[in-house]
């Protein structure tokens, strides 16, 4: 570790290593131009902080949620890290091309061979807190010193580029966007300043399942709808891109979240919804309701339509 580094870390406060509320994203329809800033492709898993502490590790979501029994092959490859560290990084799945695969990380126990961890920022230390360094000092920190030999453990790369060549790039290789990092930025838990910006390239949209109709197979149709904050805002009934297997498959992925209460703020539904049919209180007491809470507390179902 090189002097001046050593020296600026053992000046900073001291501090237990523990959870801290991961920095956000802000989410912008256009990039920004100036050298001030560094981009990362975007990942498409479950957001995770890893937390070595005296008495062992914990890799929590970011609603501070133990992702341990989830992820016991990450939290095995991450035996490396110094005591008293906290790293920010994102659990991902790839594909057999390397791509990161959000619906393969939803089969975590089968797709566990597929499973990384992509370690993009450091803000514990030794002990040392290291959220006042700037984003350059906190990624040559995380470089030089976090030395992880386990192949499931990747420190997350980013490049000094123009957006539009990024960009790309990223369309080229069917990526989900990119994010963007003030250089000189502190590391601010809980966070949406703008320091950090994400550009989703790939704007299909993401419905959450939050009740189904029975039928053939376990099931006949789906009740969708997307978070708005933390209300879950029915959207539509669907059937559609379903065979008899794939009904089976979701079905046995769902009745384990039955619920008897209606999870969407929105229903009954009087009127034709913009994608079909209303859901009357008459209709609704044939439906099954589904245990719905955000992605952040990786208890849902979901899926993604995409543009033509």
């Amino acid at each position: 570790m090189e002097r001046k580094l050593r020296a600026r870390l053992e000046s900073l406060p001291k501090t237990e290593a523990s959870f801290v509320e991961p920095m956000e994203c802000l989410s912008v329809s256009k990039l920004p131009a100036g050298l001030e800033w560094l981009w990362e492709i975007k990942l498409d898993g479950y957001r995770a902080l890893a937390v070595k502490s005296r008495t062992g590790l914990t890799l929590f979501s970011r609603r501070k949620k133990s992702f341990n029994r989830q992820f016991p092959d990450i939290v095995e490859a991450l035996a490396d890290l110094p005591e008293g560290t906290v790293v920010d990084g994102e659990v991902v799945a790839v594909d057999e091309s390397g791509r990161p695969n959000f619906n393969l990380l939803q089969n975590f126990r089968a797709e566990a061979s597929r499973i990384q961890y992509y370690v993009f920022d450091v803000l514990c230390w030794k002990d040392r807190d290291v959220t006042g360094l700037s984003l350059i000092e906190r990624r040559g920190l995380l470089k030089s010193v976090v030395a992880i030999r386990d192949k499931r453990i990747r420190i997350s790369d980013y490049v000094e580029a123009t957006p539009e060549a990024l960009l790309s790039a990223v369309r080229e290789q069917g990526l989900e966007g990119i994010v963007g990092k003030q250089k000189n930025s502190h590391y601010q838990p809980g966070k949406r300043s703008g320091a950090w910006i994400k550009y989703r390239v790939n704007r299909g949209q993401e419905f959450v399942i939050g009740g189904y109709f029975p039928g053939p197979h376990g099931i006949d149709s789906l009740i969708v709808g997307y978070y708005d904050g933390d209300k879950l805002m029915y959207v539509a009934r669907t059937r559609n891109g379903f065979v008899p297997a794939s009904r089976r498959r979701v079905f046995s992925k769902l009745k384990h979240l039955v619920t008897p209460a209606c999870p969407f703020v929105n229903l009954p539904e009087t009127r034709r919804s913009r994608f079909g049919e209303e859901l009357n209180a008459e209709k609704m007491k044939k439906a099954v309701w589904l245990l719905c809470r955000t992605r952040h507390n990786n208890h849902y179902a979901a899926f993604r339509i995409m543009p033509n």
